[in-house]
């Protein structure tokens, strides 16, 4: 290398290593700017192969001295965005969702919808997965308070008479000093603790104002103020449903498949989840579970400060601990100007949170993994076929291929997906798909034998003919364990193969070296894609029992309303829209419903 290691400064500080062309490829952060970088030179660092390319490929090294380990965290973050290295983790944003935005930074705030966030000041609330629900309530807030909605520089620009929001009700123009600074933000403020979830306190004014309207004989102001009032209503009922308990939080879950991994961060305010924020890694085949966490964490807070630091929690929930914890609890604490803990938690409720964040991951991550599926090649799969009887060196063409998938959620909801290709096309009437019956928990193994005992057993008794190749989804466990269920079965010369993700490996048997296929391989191909379709099978399945097991009814919320009630409401009326729409008679004549209880559902379901 050109710079010396001698000469490097023992402060904090971020260095960037740069290839032969000068494009930074890696940027990383030190306490002692030399004794890190020395590590990479002289045998200190972890020796993967990904650290073995990187020394290999760095011409040249720049660095920057900071005053802290806290503003070498910081700097390193914003590096990473600016310059994306490759050798750094890649992380890519989900689409970009919509926020509702408030400008505090401006003497007469605006509210309206926004796909940037930026370090502005001002007050973001979402991210919105929901954008329906978030229209409404941005519609809601604009029928009840009369927010602005020019874009002057008030009070610096200002036009010589009011616009016509003016004269239809929806602004009080503070553009011509007819709505006073301390009056509007006033309404400001109350609008920011409507979003942030305290609907019930706004409720019980305009319901007050409105019979204040009736009693006047102000009857087109009370009709507003009941349309308003309705509004709420809904915007409780879409929070209540969110409601999740814990405080003011940030939540952050990970999931992870192999090579691919998606985080989340859940925004919890006042016990309501407002919103969520998802980020997909690239080229982590090598990292750590940790490391994603501490990437995810330190970019998503720190990064071109970003997402602000108006609205930090007092608590960030991680499932797991990370080596910059500690480093970014200070950061964070900074600058909030206040405590900020990032902690673990093992049991209760806030482990209640983190289970909830890991689900909504997994969740993001399976959309991922399927809405990647069908790439593959499909051209000439007759070609596909002979090279895969010659590479495998089988008696006969596979025409007919079988395999196999595992997918749990946590050790439970264990189910197993055996998908059948014909002349290398699906044959979706041969697909099965089954709930392990065995209690295995985390055992893919015991998993596996069971799902090929049953499926090979079935075949015999219904005598249909053996597949010419049978795949396995994994690695030498799961083929071992495969095989030695075929041998209890007395069922001898069946070909089976192994296909592991990671590296995409060939295993033949439990044991011996594995074979590895060049990615032009259509062979290869083929398998990549009967090993894709079981695998989003299984996960389907999976998911499909899942929901099952997690989704609740509306009605469940309401007290007094038991699983009994629950049943007979929706043989009644079909679904929730149809008791919505029923008169409160219709209900009250379902056994075991009175007036009374009637009319508690039908106000709790918006009527």
């Amino acid at each position: 290398m050109p710079i010396e290691l001698k000469s490097l400064p023992t402060r904090p500080g971020v260095y960037l290593f740069k290839d032969a062309t000068g494009e930074v490829i890696y940027v990383g952060k030190a306490k002692s700017l030399r004794a890190r970088v020395r590590s990479y030179f002289h045998g200190g660092s972890d020796g993967s192969a990904k650290t073995l390319e990187l020394v290999e490929r760095t011409a040249s090294l720049d660095h920057i001295v900071v005053g802290s380990e806290a503003e070498a965290l910081i700097l390193e973050a914003n590096l990473i965005k600016a310059h994306r290295p490759r050798f750094n983790i890649q992380l890519r944003d989900d689409k970009r969702y919509p926020y509702i935005k408030v400008t505090l930074a401006e003497p007469f705030p605006r509210v309206y919808v926004t796909r940037r966030v930026v370090d502005d000041g001002s007050r973001y609330f979402g991210p919105y997965t929901r954008v329906g629900a978030m229209r409404q309530a941005l519609q809601v807030i604009k029928r009840l308070y009369t927010v602005r909605s020019c874009t002057y520089d008030l009070p610096r620009e200002a036009p010589e008479r009011p616009c016509l929001d003016y004269h239809i009700g929806r602004c009080r123009a503070p553009c011509v000093g007819l709505h006073s600074l301390a009056e509007y933000r006033e309404m400001i403020d109350e609008i920011i603790r409507v979003l942030g979830g305290e609907v019930e306190v706004v409720q019980s004014r305009v319901r007050g104002q409105m019979q204040h309207a009736a009693e006047s004989l102000d009857f087109e102001r009370a009709a507003h103020l009941r349309d308003v009032l309705n509004g709420l209503k809904t915007l409780a009922q879409l929070q209540r449903v969110q409601r999740v308990g814990g405080g003011d939080l940030d939540v952050v879950g990970l999931a992870r498949d192999r090579a691919l991994a998606c985080g989340v961060i859940l925004r919890v305010r006042r016990g309501v989840l407002l919103g969520m924020e998802t980020q997909r890694f690239r080229k982590i085949a090598e990292e750590e579970d940790a490391a994603l966490l501490s990437a995810l964490a330190g970019r998503f807070y720190l990064g071109h400060g970003q997402h602000g630091n108006t609205d930090l929690p007092r608590e960030v929930l991680v499932p797991a601990t990370f080596e910059d914890r500690s480093l970014l609890e200070r950061v964070l604490s900074r600058s909030a100007a206040r405590t900020v803990r990032i902690r673990v938690p093992q049991r209760g409720e806030k482990r209640q949170l983190i289970d909830l964040a890991n689900e909504n991951a997994r969740h993001r991550l399976e959309e991922q993994v399927v809405a990647a599926w069908g790439g593959a090649d499909r051209s000439d799969p007759d070609a596909a076929l002979y090279e895969l009887q010659e590479r495998l060196a089988l008696k006969v063409v596979p025409r007919l291929i079988v395999c196999f998938d595992v997918s749990h959620t946590q050790g439970t909801e264990t189910v197993a997906s055996a998908v059948t290709f014909e002349n290398g096309e699906p044959k979706r009437a041969e697909y099965r798909h089954m709930r392990i019956q065995g209690d295995w928990g985390n055992d893919d193994f015991r998993s596996m034998a069971e799902a090929v005992s049953r499926y090979f057993r079935r075949r015999l008794e219904e005598h249909k003919p053996i597949p010419d190749l049978t795949v396995i989804d994994g690695g030498k466990g799961q083929i071992g364990a495969a095989r030695r269920a075929l041998q209890d079965l007395q069922i001898r010369d069946v070909n089976m193969i192994a296909l592991a993700k990671r590296e995409e490996e060939i295993y033949l048997s439990d044991s011996g070296a594995p074979l590895r296929w060049g990615p032009s391989s259509r062979a290869l191909h083929l398998l990549q894609r009967i090993r894709n379709e079981a695998h989003r099978f299984a996960i389907t399945y999976n998911r499909k029992l899942r929901r099952r097991r997690t989704i609740r009814s509306e009605l469940g919320e309401i007290p007094g309303i038991g699983p009994q009630r629950q049943r007979a409401l929706l043989q009644r009326f079909g679904s929730v829209r149809g008791i919505r729409e029923a008169q409160p008679d219709e209900v009250a004549q379902v056994p075991g419903f009175s007036t009374v209880l009637a009319n508690r559902v039908l106000e709790y379901l918006g009527r």
